[in-house]
């Protein structure tokens, strides 16, 4: 044996640690009849479902005729199906059925959440309305689980009905907001700080009533899993989303609240990450989208992508957006690129960091005094 052979490592499979068993590993993968069983049976649940739905009177048809309303008024009108819930133990009782004929079955409801976190099941949703069970299993933990980092405002109404309270602690928040905000004349730089109010036990059977612009509350010391049925309905609104931190009652981050804005952002950013430079015409439309917040983010991902093709783009947001945090940010990103309009890699930006990235003046407010009780 060559001296060369003697040297290459020998790998022995006793060292290979064995694969921990999973139910995947009993998918009836090979067993063609029994998985279109389990099509099968998802369909005709969802049929009946769907049918009962969008009958006269059904939860689906309801929000349809909802759809033109005012957020409270639309909330007051479904609190039929948050008071009455024979509908939902029926729907849950199904689904669990499906699960005991068999484990591989996939009942027809979209589960929101992953992990071992918060998460739940949208009942229905139609627009701006959603129906949504909420659960947070409770894990008994040696040291208490840290409170939530952040909280986001969203403009709308909800309402919560209180299946499961779990021996929690609702403790509230609130934060002001002027009517010429609401309309559409938000600021960073005026923007009220979040202030938190005294908690309370929450409580089984319970409704709660929200201003999701201006109210939230976020759940702490619970003994139990805590289960709540949200209404929820936000239209498209000149305000935007606002994120605080919790703990200084600082504003952190706005967004687009218009659901379209919302969607088009992530895709920018997925494509600025892709290096996508052939796409930089869809991130100069965005640019002139009627959310401020939606324009900043397009301008912030096309510098990152391209900033060549971003110059123009930013000189003309700098000169005459109608906002006015958007003109000093986009003022202060220009004044990063050299005479020749280039910052960063030649040819766009890339997957990677660009060398100037555009400030965030409109997204966030580090200046802001602290969240008092």
């Amino acid at each position: 044996m060559a001296a060369s052979d003697r040297r290459r490592p020998v790998f022995r499979p006793a060292c290979i640690m064995p694969r921990a068993p999973s139910r995947h590993d009993h998918f009836p993968r090979f067993d063609a009849e029994r998985r279109a069983g389990l099509r099968r049976a998802a369909a005709d649940a969802a049929a009946v479902w769907r049918a009962a739905d969008s009958a006269p009177g059904g939860l689906v048809a309801a929000m349809d005729a909802l759809a033109d309303a005012p957020a409270d008024v639309a909330v007051e009108r479904l609190l039929p199906w948050l008071d009455d819930i024979g509908w939902l133990r029926a729907r849950l009782d199904a689904a669990l059925a499906l699960l005991a004929a068999d484990p591989f079955a996939r009942p027809p409801l979209r589960p929101v959440g992953q992990g071992g976190g918060a998460g739940g099941l949208i009942l229905a949703e139609r627009g701006a309305i959603r129906l949504t069970l909420q659960l947070t299993p409770f894990a008994p933990a040696k040291s208490p689980p840290a409170p939530a980092a952040s909280l986001v405002f969203v403009p709308g109404r909800a309402t919560y009905r209180v299946l499961a309270a779990g021996g929690a602690l609702l403790c509230p928040y609130r934060v002001a907001v002027g009517a010429g905000e609401a309309a559409g004349g938000f600021t960073a730089a005026a923007a009220a700080t979040c202030r938190a109010g005294p908690p309370r036990p929450l409580v089984e059977g319970a409704i709660l009533h929200l201003d999701t612009a201006r109210q939230g509350f976020t759940l702490a010391a619970a003994r139990g899993d805590v289960l709540l049925l949200e209404l929820a309905v936000q239209p498209p609104s000149p305000l935007p989303v606002r994120s605080y931190d919790v703990a200084s009652g600082r504003l952190v981050h706005v967004s687009a609240s218009r659901r379209g804005a919302s969607f088009r952002g992530v895709a920018l950013t997925l494509l600025r990450q892709l290096g996508r430079t052939d796409a930089a015409p869809l991130f100069a439309a965005e640019t002139q989208a009627g959310d401020f917040a939606a324009r900043w983010h397009a301008m912030r991902e096309l510098v990152a992508l391209n900033p060549a093709a971003a110059h123009p783009l930013l000189a003309a947001m700098a000169a005459r957006d109608p906002h006015a945090e958007v003109r000093r940010a986009a003022a202060a990103t220009l004044a990063l690129f050299p005479p020749s309009g280039e910052t960063g890699r030649k040819g766009g930006g890339g997957p990677g960091p660009c060398t100037s990235p555009a400030p965030s003046a409109p997204y966030r407010r580090d200046d802001a005094p602290p969240c008092r009780a």
